[in-house]
């Protein structure tokens, strides 16, 4: 079966926690990866990364890309693929047999997302069933999400290359935008993050502070208006980008939502 890799601080006691009793739940392996504090990136080293995106990151945004581009360096490094996720993440009781399935029956994959988040995804119009109620489509161009997808260790080589010649970005822009990957998506999903039961008609188990988003989600401004300039012309750039991609499979995709099966999230 395929194991669990928790990205989780050092101080998020609860979230570790809420993942053990989980996973022990479900009866998935668990290993725990130590995220990145933004309290130990140095001021000089903040600001080298985080003005390559399509807006200055804030330090949790670039601590937790850190954090995920050390689970990929993980996956490489023991050669196996691994579901990494963040501490947040809801697992649909299904996930245990959709583990199995996966890494019995998969290969040439780098990534398969289990995740939703209430936006449209370009997948394949064509779908695998691979056990009852569940299907594999192509993820052709996903939005958001990076709280729980597998990651195999050929996937894991791709970002990484793609992390020594691209700056940093928030982690699942990172993913998304990662057009080299062999990726797929769980239909319907198979995992949501805590902040998401709302938008699914479900009752949080528990309830956390995101350790992303500072509660007066006050953006860091750039640094001078060179950088402002800079931000624009890549937001621009990325709209562009995506917009060509969609255009480049629309004859074998279609823009949809990704579901849940609710009852498989009910306690």
């Amino acid at each position: 079966m395929i194991s669990a890799l928790v990205i989780n601080l050092d101080h998020s006691f609860e979230r570790l926690e809420f993942q053990r009793q989980q996973l022990a739940h479900l009866q998935i392996p668990m290993q725990r990866l130590t995220a990145v504090n933004s309290s130990d990136i140095r001021t000089d080293r903040y600001e080298q990364l985080a003005n390559g995106w399509e807006r200055k990151m804030r330090p949790a945004e670039v601590a937790c890309f850190l954090s995920h581009k050390a689970a990929w360096q993980y996956v490489l490094d023991t050669g196996k693929p691994w579901l990494i996720l963040e501490d947040d993440a809801l697992l649909s009781h299904k996930t245990t047999d959709i583990l199995v399935a996966l890494f019995s029956r998969i290969s040439k994959v780098d990534y398969i997302n289990l995740e939703t988040r209430h936006r449209c995804k370009w997948i394949s119009k064509t779908a695998e069933v691979f056990i009852a109620g569940y299907e594999l489509r192509r993820l052709y161009q996903d939005r958001t999400g990076a709280a729980a997808y597998i990651l195999f260790p050929s996937g894991a080589q791709k970002l990484l290359n793609r992390a020594e010649h691209s700056a940093p970005a928030l982690a699942d822009a990172f993913l998304c935008r990662s057009y080299e990957l062999n990726a797929w998506q769980v239909y319907p999903a198979a995992a949501i993050q805590l902040d998401q039961c709302i938008n699914y008609g479900l009752k949080p188990p528990v309830s956390f502070v995101s350790t992303i988003t500072p509660q007066n989600n006050l953006k860091p401004r750039p640094n001078n208006f060179y950088s402002s300039v800079c931000f624009k012309y890549r937001r621009l750039a990325a709209q562009i980008r995506m917009g060509w991609r969609q255009l480049s499979v629309l004859g074998y995709a279609q823009r949809m939502m990704v579901p849940i099966i609710k009852s498989d999230f009910e306690e």
